[in-house]
């Protein structure tokens, strides 16, 4: 996952500690400094803010300082020597009672990390802090985002390590970038302006929000935005949007069980999970419920379990299990208090080491528990992040990963176009990029991501909005190698919305397919990163050419002059085989020497095989070979019949009805057996 990492900003943490211990000096980050800039783009709209380092720094850097301070007023005239002096006499954060930071005992962490130990400050990002409690419960993750937290880590037996640096990681299109910060965190009357932990002289969940807000351009940047982006980030993971209104979940019990399971494969393998109830009107925003809960407020799910119920021995033969979730709400206030909740009856139905497994508490920390049912019945929207496996050696699940960059550009030629906004726009839609991959099993789950580049850090220059974007799947030629022209079978689609990322997750059966990504509009412009997600590798890649090239070749071997797209829909009334009259049919398509293979059905003698071949023709008068076989076993296959077809490009008659006929014979219907099949040829090669 950290194979390779990308220093923010070309700031390498390591050179820029070493150096500022070598001078002596903490940092000061001059790309993200202490001003109200770096707060707001709006205008300040919470007084004046003191930018306060956590802690004093300490004696040996104390001292370094004023060596070298000393060795320089010696150069310098009395006076200029007093002035300086006195200046870096304020400056320095060991004289606490002349600069007061904020304690006297910082730290990272706090006996650990957990859940608890987030608080959203004066700023809309509860659906950033909420990521970030569910970041804090998986360790393998938060590890990865706070990199060597044990040499980050205040040390008071190495005092001299100390340069006032961190840094932290984050997965930002399609690579991990290390942001490096300074440790001055703005606070109002000595308190933290934003986020901040439970204990005061914790500082890990300031310092990532700090980080996060650098890659933003300010604080005010994360002022309401996507849970799914943030859990995105923290992981490098596929965030897959859930609406739980459309699902009818909370009625149909069927798919609310298999919703369930589904979130609780997620859990378990270490993915990340938040949830909202959806506000409808700016007036219910973070509006309390009669039940506790928040509208329009992002909660972190932190616990998905089966709960036993009973108690002793009994429990463990009862086979009923009640469906539960944990969630916190990143005010670390305000729970819920309907069935399950902290002091709830409900709870005595548990025994008491079931209790303490599942961590209940009564006390107003934000955190609760609630049945499924319960939970489908008042949240409508939930957000799945799932950590994509492709480690061979693992036990779950392992995926195949194909990640693709690329640009939606508006240019004048439609040939070059590459911004044709969506499928409304027929006269324009494919001319937007287009990527083809194979689905190589008889059916295959498909998970795909599209993702625009990140507007939200460019609020300042008028440019914080994204594009509205989605993408179409389009099921084409098995041989298909140049871009389409002309519209083919559609089999999914993903919505289209102005958000960070689009997801789709979708059964498809064996074939080729193309993927279309677009924004809403024709004519915008922005860059894109494609990741498509299989069971067998796929071999996705983009469909550059338009049609075959020409090369030093062509004058002696010649140049197409058609192009004919075979599809052939189906066979009906084929020869049986085996013992119960049925066979295991394909097909093969011939065109001078380049050959399509449909898939093998099983057990019919009426095959619906929906294949289709495109070829570049460079001898018209030669015929298309069509043959049927039967799928005898590994080495053997036998032969059912076979049809040749002329097509013409004023041949307005474009579907065939055909008998097959036997090898080497001149008749048309000596073998059981027809295909339909369907022909368009075009003397334009860039027309289908």
């Amino acid at each position: 996952m950290f194979s390779s990492v990308k220093a923010y900003e070309g700031q390498h943490y390591s050179t820029l500690k070493r150096q500022c211990l070598q001078s002596g000096r903490l940092f000061e980050d001059p790309l993200f400094p202490a001003v109200d800039d770096t707060l707001f783009y709006q205008g300040n709209r919470i007084g004046r803010v003191h930018w306060k380092r956590p802690g004093c720094s300490s004696p040996g850097l104390f001292l370094k300082r004023y060596i070298c301070a000393y060795l320089l007023f010696t150069l310098c005239l009395l006076l200029f020597l007093f002035f300086y002096f006195s200046l870096l006499f304020l400056s320095c954060s060991f004289c606490l009672f002349l600069h007061q930071e904020l304690c006297d005992d910082p730290h990272l962490f706090v006996d650990g990390i957990s859940a608890h130990d987030l608080h959203q400050g004066q700023l809309g990002n509860c659906w950033f802090v909420a990521a970030c409690t569910s970041l804090a419960s998986r360790e393998s993750l938060w590890q990865k985002v706070i990199p060597e937290w044990k040499e980050q880590e205040w040390d008071p037996e190495k005092a001299d390590s100390y340069a006032g640096i961190f840094h932290f990681r984050f997965w930002r299109f399609g690579e991990w970038v290390d942001v490096v910060i300074d440790d001055r965190l703005p606070t109002v009357e000595n308190q933290l302006v934003y986020c901040h932990s439970n204990d005061s002289n914790e500082f890990w969940s300031a310092l990532v929000e700090k980080a996060y807000a650098k890659v933003y351009g300010c604080y005010e940047a994360l002022d309401g935005g996507n849970t799914a982006d943030a859990l995105v980030d923290f992981t490098g993971g596929v965030s897959e949007p859930m609406d739980l209104l459309e699902g009818q979940f909370a009625q149909d019990e069927v798919a609310r069980n298999q919703l369930f399971e589904r979130v609780l494969k997620v859990h378990n393998r270490d993915g990340l999970i938040s949830c909202s109830i959806r506000a409808t009107r700016v007036e219910d925003m973070e509006a309390r419920l009669d039940c506790g809960l928040v509208k329009g407020h992002a909660y972190a799910v932190t616990d998905v379990r089966k709960v036993r119920l009973g108690h002793g021995l009994l429990a463990y033969f009862k086979s009923e299990k009640l469906h539960m979730i944990r969630m916190r709400n990143p005010w670390g206030e305000k729970e819920w208090s309907g069935p399950w909740s902290d002091s709830s009856e409900e709870w005595k139905k548990v025994s008491k080491s079931e209790r303490e497994k599942l961590g209940v508490t009564v006390q107003d920390d934000g955190e609760f528990w609630m049945n499924f049912e319960d939970f489908c019945h008042y949240f409508t929207d939930l957000i799945l992040c799932r950590l994509i496996n492709t480690s061979y050696l693992s036990i779950h699940k392992t995926w195949e990963e194909e990640v693709m960059r690329g640009s939606w550009i508006h240019r004048g030629d439609p040939l070059r176009n590459r911004a044709g906004g969506c499928i409304n726009h027929k006269a324009t839609f494919l001319q937007n990029p287009q990527y083809v991959f194979d689905v190589r099993k008889v059916e295959d789950e498909v998970l795909i991501c599209l993702q625009q580049k990140e507007r939200r850090a460019t609020p300042k220059e008028g440019k914080g909005e994204n594009l509205a974007i989605g993408f179409d799947i389009h099921r084409v030629e098995l041989n298909r190698k140049y871009r389409m022209h002309s519209a083919q079978q559609k089999v999914a689609g993903s919505i289209y919305i102005n958000s960070r990322c689009v997801f789709l997750r979708k059964e498809l059966k064996e074939g080729r397919y193309v993927i279309i990504p677009t924004t809403f509009d024709p004519g915008q412009q922005g860059e894109f990163l494609l990741r498509v997600f299989t069971d067998v590798p796929s071999d996705c890649k983009e469909l550059t050419l338009d049609e075959p090239p020409q090369t030093c070749w062509t004058g002696m071997c010649g140049y197409p002059q058609l192009v004919t797209q075979v599809h052939v829909l189906s066979a009906e009334g084929l020869q049986g085989q085996d013992a119960n009259g049925a066979s295991d049919p394909y097909v093969i398509i011939t065109c001078e020497g380049e050959k399509v293979r449909s898939p093998v059905h099983k057990d019919t003698r009426c095959p619906s095989f929906d294949v289709k071949g495109i070829f570049y023709r460079k001898k018209p008068k030669e015929g298309i070979h069509i043959e049927v076989s039967w799928k005898y076993n590994v080495i053997v296959d036998t032969f059912l019949g076979q049809v040749t077809l002329f097509s013409d490009p004023n041949d307005r008659q474009e579907q065939h009805t055909v008998y097959l006929k036997d090898k080497g014979s001149r008749q048309d219907n000596n073998l059981p057996g027809r295909l339909t099949v369907r022909l368009i040829t075009c003397t334009t090669l860039n027309n289908i």
